[in-house]
């Protein structure tokens, strides 16, 4: 019988990073390796299965249209192999061993300092690795197998996952102190001033929820998109430049301190964002998610 060669694990995780990354330095820089490592490894592949999966000129790295598709099975094939271990994993004890988790920009520095501690304290086997990404990418990441689980805000469409609701975040409007004078108990959408408005730029989807909730399409058209953090939104409030929305967890935890900035709840039917934890449908870690999220839900 002729001996069948397989390509291994590794040589799919430098083919798959290099058509993420476009370029052999930073693909080589995630896999850990050098460069000259990553290309022998992906040569090695080639050869393997006799032919050839990437174009390689100066400037530019271009895969074929059959190295396309073989990354394609070669994402599934690495989160195959990735769930492998989740089982060895979730036969053990519960929240133990490692695990990667997405989560947003306008979540990870208000609710992470509030949840990290107790995950230490009553799970100290768990070694949770974080990594701060946008919903399209966080999703994305998960999706690919590159996170395990994200904790996003919905609605938002994160594909074929399944979803752990935490808690309602409300939201609210800020605005410089005195602008609005007397300020209302809380604020209607048809009182924002459109022209005034900031909001983060494309990719955050608190900006969405937002706008959904005044229900106003020509906010989406007036308003100004060009915050790249809350805490940036809320510097260009203090400095009189308009208004904006936070989440209540931004405020609870402590973003308008020491600013001349005031907030008041949106008034509008669905002036909240709901907080989630997310994770691939059919995980064999799906008990650990759950178990995660009860402690995130008391926690937030």
């Amino acid at each position: 019988m002729a001996q069948t060669y397989l390509p291994t694990l590794k040589q799919l995780q430098y083919l798959v990073a290099l058509h993420d990354s476009g370029h052999f330095g930073r693909a080589a820089e995630a896999c850990f390796v050098t460069q000259s490592t990553l290309s022998a490894g992906i040569r090695e592949l080639e050869t393997l299965i006799g032919v050839v999966l990437v174009e390689r000129t100066r400037r530019v790295v271009r895969f074929t249209p059959l190295g396309e598709r073989i990354v394609e099975k070669a994402r599934r094939v690495l989160r195959e192999a990735d769930e492998l271990g989740d089982l060895a994993r979730a036969a053990g004890r519960p929240l133990s061993g490692e695990m990667r988790m997405s989560v947003i920009p306008t979540i990870a520095p208000f609710l992470l300092p509030r949840i990290l501690p107790r995950l230490r304290r009553d799970y100290p086997d768990l070694k949770l690795f974080l990594r701060e990404e946008t919903s399209g990418q966080a999703c994305e990441s998960l999706n690919h197998g590159r996170t395990d689980c994200v904790l996003l805000a919905l609605p938002y469409a994160c594909g074929d996952v399944e979803a752990a609701p935490l808690f309602d975040d409300a939201l609210f409007v800020a605005f410089p102190r005195g602008e609005i004078a007397p300020a209302p108990p809380q604020i209607r959408p048809e009182d924002i001033d459109a022209t005034r408005l900031l909001m983060l730029e494309d990719g955050h989807c608190l900006k969405d929820h937002a706008l959904a909730a005044c229900n106003r399409p020509e906010l989406r058209a007036e308003a100004t998109m060009l915050g790249t953090s809350l805490h940036t939104m809320v510097q260009m409030v203090d400095n009189g430049l308009g208004v904006t929305m936070l989440p209540q967890m931004a405020i609870d935890a402590g973003i308008l301190d020491h600013t001349d900035v005031e907030a008041r709840p949106l008034d509008a039917a669905n002036a909240a964002r709901t907080i989630a934890l997310v994770w691939r449908k059919a995980s064999p870690r799906e008990k650990d998610f759950r178990l995660l999220a009860d402690v995130l839900a008391v926690t937030g």
